[in-house]
Order: C-alpha cells, then structure tokens, then sequence
C-alpha cells in the first residue's frame, strides 16, 4: 500500500473531510490529528455554517432536488466522526493526551491556549485530572486567574502548581534584565576607574584625534576616557504602580506583579503595588511573594482609573523623587475629569506620571487613544513597554 503524500496530507488537515476527495485519505495518525483539530475547532459556529452551506449545494447539485441548505448540509458536511455519541466520549482529559502525544510543543501551547481563551474550555485549568496532566505556560497561568473564582480548594491547590511554576520563570528571566538597568547611571565626570561598561566614546575620539593615521584610516587610542557612575542608595525614590485589573489586562497584571518583585530590594526605590477596578487594593505588603500577590488579585469588573490615581497621589511623599505609573487600557468608566485634573496636579509638582497601555513582553496595546491622549498633554508619559524597559525609564529618572 503507497504511503500518503505528507504535502497532500497536511492539505487535509487544512481544509478538512471533503478535501478527501482530491487528497486522498489520511494515515491512520494523520486522522487521529484530524479528529483532536476537530474536537477542538469543530465547535466554531463559523465553521458549522460553511459546512451546512456547502452540503447543501453539493446535495443540490447531484441529485438535483430542492432541499434547503440546512437539510442538505446536515447530512453532507463531511463530519462524519462527529456523529454518534464521539463529543461526550472524548474528554478534556483524553483530548489533551491526544494532542501531548500528536503535536510538537509549540502546536499542544496554541491548541491550548485556542481550548481556553476562544472555546472556553475551563475545564483545562478547572478539572483536577486535567490540571495534573498540562504542563504550565503563560495561557494557563492567565486562565487561571481567569477562573480561580470557580475553583474548589482541591483545584486551587494544583492551579497554584502552575501559577507558582509560571512566575518563578519569569522571575528567573526578567530579574537580570530589570536589574541591569540598575548597576548605576552615567555621570559626566570623568573617572580613573577603567571598566568597559563605563568607556567614554566620543571623549575618547576627541582626545586621541592627534593620533588619527589617514593612510589607515583608524585612530591610535593612547588615552582612553572612562566615566564615573552614581550610586542610587544616595536618594530616595518611589515607584508607585496602579494596576487596572480589568479582564483585557491579565497579562499586564502578570508582569506587573513580577516587576514589582524584581524591583522590591533595590537599594534607593521604594515600590508600592497598587490594583484596582471600581475598588482600589494596596497589596504592597505581598509585593515579595507575586504568587501569593497573583492568586489575590480579582480580574474583571468595572474600571475606575480616576479613583486608583486619586488614592495613589496620597502615597506621594516628595514629588520630584517620585514616579506613579498607572498600567490600564484607558477605558474609564469612572470620572474621565477628574482623572485628567488629578494627572495634571501630579505633573505640576514635580510627579513623573507614566501611563502604560500595556505591560508585558509584547507591548501590543488595546487602548483608548482619545483619554490617553488627554493624558499626554497634560505632561504624562504614555505607551506600551516591556518591563525591562520599564525599568530602564526608572533607572533613568533616578540618574537625573
């Protein structure tokens, strides 16, 4: 028996039982990878309705009868495994054992993520049995914040497992680059200590100029210039961090809790971590333990952004050492003016304000352009960053 051409076989997998016809039928593990596709994305509605259309017509056109689309297409969708008692033999468990076993690492974390964020499937973070078996990933870890509320202690238990496996590697990744941009700043005075990271370029250029070869075209460097760095434990400053915990801003809650942590033992910051939704919750004291921080926090609901930057201006102690960022999309359903009134004093004393549509590693934003523009100009700094660059601008500040 000729084996089947993969190229033809990844064609079936695309376009699904009635491409067979021109493709040819799939290897017994290619159908096995049909049927767990099938499990999952035969439930989009979308779906359903082209394969009714598209019945319906074919039934049309081969015996020419004029049956509805709906009648046709019911018996000649071309998805045949569906039928029967198949949907309610076939559970998340068995379904994610499938996947584990057929697809690469990268295809088991989208099909995952697709189960849970488009299909709904909560039972990949809600089932005991189905919790032991995922291995953790950023997906589950904004599942389970997502659901923690459904959960009974017995699941809680084993969601922890992954919120605690999810943070600890971002805390392994973030924490150097976080604190990189903290080894000290530049200062303009020239130094004798002679460490590369601290090599003055253009002072080395102009002072070797002398030295410069045309025939060669490079310059001799015979003094090499070197600046000195200041040390940040010298002065004080705050890192105020307003966390909207609204459902589209999971991931930035995530990264906000870890960057918070990371930032936590720097000598000469201060940092407060505060989340909010129509209510406003100061979790500064958990601030060491982001798992702990993550599993308390309470995602969706409504927003009140003036209310969070209101409660945050109180924790200012000296403006001009102070830096208050408000991670939200934007989407007041509080007092839009009294927010921009509020922003607009902060700035006025001297309170750098940064707002932050999106915080995470994507920096991809969803945002209200219009309040955050409002925002901008009345001195605050708005956009989307990753947290490493988070911390550069703070870094920065303290330089000054």
């Amino acid at each position: 028996m000729t084996a089947p051409d993969p190229e033809l076989e990844r064609w079936r997998l695309i376009l699904g039982a009635p491409a067979e016809a021109h493709t040819g039928a799939p290897s017994s593990k290619a159908a096995d990878r049909d049927a767990a596709l099938d499990w999952l994305y035969g439930r989009d509605a979308e779906l359903e309705r082209r394969h009714i259309r598209r019945g319906g017509l074919a039934r049309k056109r081969g015996d020419g009868t004029e049956e509805s689309e709906g009648n046709g297409g019911a018996e000649a969708s071309g998805r045949d495994r569906r039928a029967g008692s198949e949907p309610s033999v076939l559970t998340t468990v068995d379904w994610l054992d499938d996947i584990h076993r057929l697809f690469p690492r990268e295809t088991i974390e989208r099909l995952e993520r697709d189960a849970v964020e488009s299909y709904g499937i909560h039972e990949v973070v809600t089932d005991p049995d189905v919790l032991s078996r995922v291995k953790p990933n950023a997906t589950l870890l904004r599942a389970v914040l997502r659901t923690k509320h459904l959960m009974n202690p017995q699941v809680l238990v084993l969601a922890r497992r992954i919120v605690e496996a999810v943070v600890r590697e971002l805390l392994e990744r973030l924490t150097p680059e976080i604190r990189s941009s903290f080894s000290g700043t530049r200062a303009r005075r020239p130094s004798r200590f002679r460490q590369a990271r601290n090599f003055d370029f253009h002072a080395t250029i102009r002072a070797n100029l002398a030295h410069y070869d045309p025939a060669t075209r490079r310059i001799a460097i015979e003094n090499p210039r070197f600046v000195s760095r200041t040390r940040r434990h010298i002065e004080q400053w705050q890192l105020i961090l307003l966390v909207d915990q609204s459902a589209s801003m999971t991931a930035s809650v995530i990264h906000s809790a870890v960057t918070a942590a990371c930032l936590w033992s720097l000598p000469g910051l201060r940092t407060h971590l505060i989340t909010f939704d129509t209510a406003v919750v100061d979790l500064t004291q958990d601030v060491t333990d982001p798992v702990e921080l993550l599993m308390k926090t309470q995602l969706g609901g409504g927003t009140d952004i003036a209310k969070a930057v209101a409660y945050g201006a109180t924790l200012v102690d000296n403006p001009r050492r102070t830096i208050l960022a408000v991670v939200t999309d934007f989407y007041e359903g509080g007092d839009e003016h009294r927010l921009v009134r509020t922003v607009r004093g902060l700035v006025e004393q001297g309170t750098q304000v940064l707002g932050l549509a999106a915080l995470d590693e994507e920096a991809n934003p969803d945002y209200d352009h219009d309040l955050a523009q409002r925002l901008a100009d009345t001195g605050a700094h708005v956009g989307a960053m990753t947290p490493g660059r988070l911390a550069a601008f703070v870094a920065e500040r303290m330089g000054r």
